[in-house]
């Protein structure tokens, strides 16, 4: 029987139908808080222990944890099942994507956005690029992949890869791309970073993911629904705490998130095409190639706000760029997904 293609209203939820809606509207609503309570918003990020803000530090633990519950480490086993449609992926998440964002970063923001950004500013706007390319897509990916009709075990499987490799690798390709972009690098708080929001969520998911799941199926499915809905709940807190603290910036130059948003749509689609064109290469079958590619393409945005947040501060331009990335997400997404349907008939034609 042929596959429908899934409807996207039916695929995500109320929440992530309209993220940037939400994002939009968050950017509003923390721009006005700012300049309405601006004593009260300062005296909320002097609340850090270790340079670690404690009310976004569990907001984030609340965006973060419900998305790695989701993600079944066991399914690792399955890797030699789609071994080139997962090489692939991986040489497109660790090999690419983070240095190509860092080139374009450099390209746009160094060089041919400079004379608009704020100088002292321009630094932190690169980092805060890096930081989101450098972490592969964890929960997004799952709605993007049932878009495309993506293998879903294939995505499973692929996500607990990543997430698996990010513990280890998230932290020296960071300091080494900020090195060559001549950022410094705060070894310690990076290094906190990725203790407080890549180790310790996956050891609490795994903890939670096993609790919920000796309730059985059918209560795993309902808890995990309620917690991806506090989890973009969390989020766009977080978002309206982080414009509240951006908006002098962004009312003297509203300019700056389309500029920022200019490298992270090319990045998208550059990397999104390349896997997708890749798996074809290699004759890797249409349902990998679709989360292949997404999932090379989508970034794990709550972890880049939250390590943004640590290393560089609320006010930050690194905070800025990382949001810009929620920002943009879902609309440039839905149109990788658009582009990887319509050209089924062309993937699957032979070459020649």
């Amino acid at each position: 029987m042929k596959r429908s293609r899934p409807d996207a209203k039916q695929a995500m939820s109320f929440f992530e139908q309209y993220l940037t809606a939400w994002v939009a509207l968050c950017i509003l609503t923390g721009i006005g808080l700012g300049q309405v309570f601006t004593r009260t918003f300062h005296d909320i990020a002097r609340l850090e222990i270790a340079q670690v803000n404690i009310p976004v530090g569990l907001l984030i633990w609340i965006m973060i944890i419900p998305m790695l519950v989701k993600v079944d480490f066991t399914t690792l086993h399955q890797i030699k099942e789609h071994w080139k449609g997962m090489g692939i992926t991986l040489f497109i998440n660790w090999l690419i994507k983070p240095f190509s964002m860092a080139f374009l970063g450099w390209i746009f923001i160094d060089h041919l956005f400079v004379s608009w950004l704020p100088a002292t500013q321009t630094n932190n706007y690169v980092a805060g690029l890096i930081l989101l390319a450098a972490a592969p897509c964890t929960a997004m990916v799952f709605v993007w992949s049932r878009l495309a009709n993506g293998n879903p075990l294939f995505t499973l499987s692929q996500v607990a890869l990543n997430d698996s490799i990010m513990i280890f690798a998230y932290a020296p390709i960071v300091a080494l791309l900020l090195g060559f972009s001549s950022i410094v690098v705060p070894w310690d708080t990076l290094l906190i970073s990725v203790l407080l929001y890549i180790i310790l969520p996956v050891l609490l998911s795994r903890i939670l993911r096993s609790h919920m799941l000796a309730q059985g199926q059918v209560y795993f499915n309902k808890v995990a629904h309620q917690m991806g809905a506090a989890s973009i709940v969390s989020l766009l807190c977080t978002l309206i705490l982080l414009f509240a603290f951006q908006g002098p910036s962004i009312i003297r130059q509203p300019l700056i998130i389309a500029m920022l948003a200019v490298p992270i749509v090319i990045q998208v689609i550059l990397n999104s095409s390349l896997a997708y064109w890749l798996n074809r290469v290699f004759g890797v079958e249409h349902s990998i190639a679709c989360p292949s590619a997404l999932i090379g393409a989508s970034n794990f945005f709550e972890l880049a706000v939250a390590t943004a947040i640590s290393l560089y501060g609320f006010q930050s331009g690194a905070a800025l760029a990382t949001v810009v990335g929620v920002l943009v997400e879902v609309p440039v997404m839905l149109l990788v997904v658009h582009a990887v349907n319509i050209s089924k008939n062309w993937y699957e034609r032979k070459p020649g």
